[in-house]
């Protein structure tokens, strides 16, 4: 399929499944030009491996971030059109919002909405990070939010989609601060009745499934792994892979596992906090994240479940799992630690497989690998 009929068969999808909702459109060069100042750096949001980022502003006041391809390929023009048909078939309060593209000669450039806020990493450990914005009735929110639209992708997009780069600087923030969850460039589609997929490695080291980062193999257990690192570096402030004087590199998940095993659930909040949280419902968060970042994928709830459990409307199950993750057989160190502790200076990889294993419930998807990854 082409680069024309991928747009065409995408768009007219989404206008029957978004109704009356505002759809996506095709931006002219010359508006995107007039709205980002020529793309002037003052306007510059941030840069990625893939492209830049710029805040805009539209003729009817609107503000709107682009993100602008750096070069062009025929390579690059398939990556461009499966992530612009990937985010012109999310609609979901918790997603990043397309507001549109413009393809025009070698220029190609997505359009979405301007997130005021920025990224929960900005505020964590980023620009932001000494504001103290984000108290524990937004972690909360944030947390709950950023569940339900990774549920969305996982459970209700049709197909189904896994993200494969869940992490801080991809949760955006609203005006009002409500987590908005983006970059797809990574994603993949899952087909019908297919487990997993292998694929090439691409993520971002601390975030990384095991079975993902030594297997390449996806799926939206993957993805719940993930979420289950974001939802401690959420309730801590700590950074997922943490480097102290002794030169070792430790993940969040070993400092965190025998804190929880002790019941010094306290000692986890971030410390910005200044003691203003709920002690129950740090707890529970403590216990969900852990549960979500085991080593054995089968064993991680769904992202379904997850929400459930986050808003505390699944607290006989939440019981009966707690012992298991806390005092069962759970190894602290493994191959991905192993991984992360040799790469440690990296920000993420990208590795080809020699080999792929498969079996009766992988299937290979033949698009093409989606690398257009947004400015952190």
């Amino acid at each position: 399929m082409g680069f024309r009929s991928i747009f065409c068969c995408a768009k007219g999808s989404d206008r029957k499944k978004l109704g009356k909702r505002p759809a996506w459109r095709i931006f002219s060069l010359k508006e995107l030009h007039a709205a980002t100042n020529n793309f002037n750096y003052d306007n510059k949001l941030g840069e990625g491996a893939f492209g830049s980022v710029y805040w805009g502003q539209l003729w009817d006041g609107s503000q709107i971030a682009v993100k602008r391809l750096k070069v062009w390929s025929e390579k690059a023009e398939k990556e461009f059109a499966v992530e612009v048909e990937i985010l012109g078939r999310v609609r979901h309060k918790n997603l990043l919002t397309l507001r549109g593209y413009c393809a025009e000669g070698q220029e190609r450039l997505i359009v979405y909405d301007y997130m005021p806020n920025l990224s929960l990493l900005s505020h964590l450990h980023g620009q932001h990070s000494s504001e103290c914005l984000l108290d524990w009735h937004r972690r909360m929110n944030i947390a709950v939010g950023s569940a339900e639209g990774i549920a969305y992708l996982h459970c209700q997009a049709t197909p189904h989609i896994i993200h494969r780069d869940i992490k801080a600087s991809n949760v955006l923030l609203d005006s009002d601060f409500q987590a908005r969850v983006s970059d797809f460039g990574f994603a993949k589609f899952i087909p019908d009745g297919a487990t997993h997929v292998t694929t090439r490695v691409k993520g971002t080291l601390g975030y990384l499934a095991p079975e993902y980062a030594m297997l390449g193999k996806a799926s939206e257990s993957c993805d719940v792994y993930s979420f289950g690192i974001l939802l401690l570096e959420l309730v801590s402030g700590r950074k997922p892979l943490d480097k102290p004087s002794s030169g070792l590199t430790y993940t969040i998940t070993e400092w965190a596992l025998p804190l929880a095993r002790q019941s010094k659930f306290c000692e986890m909040a971030d410390p910005k906090l200044n003691g203003n949280y709920d002690e129950e419902v740090l707890r529970r968060v403590v216990i969900v994240a852990l549960m979500c970042a085991q080593q054995r994928p089968e064993k991680r709830p769904t992202m379904p479940e997850v929400v459930e459990l986050l808003t505390g409307k699944a607290n006989e199950k939440l019981a009966e799992l707690e012992n298991d993750v806390l005092f069962g057989d759970r190894q602290s160190s493994n191959r991905a630690d192993v991984l992360y502790g040799e790469a440690n200076n990296l920000d993420s990889i990208s590795e080809e497989k020699d080999s792929k294993p498969k079996s009766e419930n992988t299937e290979e998807i033949q698009e093409p690998e989606m690398l257009f990854s947004s400015a952190q």
